[in-house]
């Protein structure tokens, strides 16, 4: 593992909850007393796809809670779904474990933004604001093809790590350079644990349809040259507008789909900014 995540899996509070026969793996940093925010990672992902969002966010005082979703790194598949609906069952008992019935912040990250979507939705109570950052499942526009190499079959070294950073540069990254040792390194560990290849519901507009209902504030933070969104900010911007309560929504310049990663110290500006009161 590399340094920079051995540090944080060292620093991190970890718990585990129920998930059918297994379990689901929560870790925790920053002061226990401090506000609550929840972070949800996208596909294929772990905990690792905030891996430089979680040491800002515990510095200016929350509890930084970060589950590996069900079905992903450690944590086990669901026995009852293998898609974003399936989630928020397995997880809101978890959460609970640990902060009870507070309200927390939600922010999700693609696929984790629409686990956290459909969360607010089923437990309103939960979600005192919802910040997602590069979701699909806006409308049921097509995601574009990418040119995506298979990794499986790969040896463990130099000819795999090429494959996993040609991919991120597909899909999650939009610079040579944000393809570095650390993101193939986590792009590495992730993959192999996603339990969940039946993945359909980003295909669809079930996203759109259910922040237009949120009774909870909302905001919006995108990579301005995120693939999947592509000749598409206009359509972007009209799904959160519809929303009853959006506070805010900010394009991250430069910056692709896994915008935390390629280029945090905007972001985390930016996540600062959805948070504050």
């Amino acid at each position: 593992m590399p340094a920079e995540l051995d540090a944080l899996e060292r620093a991190a509070d970890r718990t585990a909850s129920p998930v059918g026969e297994g379990v689901a793996v929560w870790r925790a940093w920053g002061p226990r007393d401090g506000a609550p925010v929840v972070l949800l990672h996208g596909g294929s992902g772990s905990w690792a796809h905030w891996v430089r969002t979680i040491g800002p966010l515990a510095a200016a005082g929350r509890r930084v809670i970060v589950p590996d979703i069900p079905g992903f790194g450690d944590s086990a598949a669901p026995p009852d779904g293998h898609d974003a609906d399936a989630m928020p069952r397995w997880l809101e008992p978890g959460l609970g474990m640990l902060v009870g019935d507070a309200p927390v912040d939600l922010v999700g990250f693609s696929f984790g933004g629409l686990v956290a979507g459909l969360w607010a939705a089923e437990w309103p109570r939960r979600a005192r604001r919802l910040v997602i950052a590069g979701t699909p499942a806006l409308d049921d526009h097509p995601a574009p093809r990418r040119r995506m190499r298979a990794w499986q079959g790969l040896p463990e070294g130099p000819e795999r790590d090429a494959v996993h950073r040609h991919n991120l540069l597909q899909l999650m990254l939009a610079h040579p350079a944000s393809a570095d040792a650390l993101a193939v390194a986590i792009q590495a560990i992730n993959l192999p644990r996603d339990r969940l290849r039946r993945r359909r519901l980003y295909t669809t507009d079930i996203l759109g349809r259910t922040i237009a209902t949120l009774g909870c504030e909302l905001c919006g933070i995108y990579g301005r040259l995120d693939v999947l969104f592509e000749h598409r900010h206009a359509a972007v911007e009209r799904a959160f507008a519809a929303a009853p309560r959006l506070r805010s929504f900010e394009w991250i310049e430069d910056a692709g789909h896994w915008a935390a990663y390629e280029r945090p110290a905007a972001f985390d500006a930016a996540l600062a900014r959805a948070l504050g009161d």
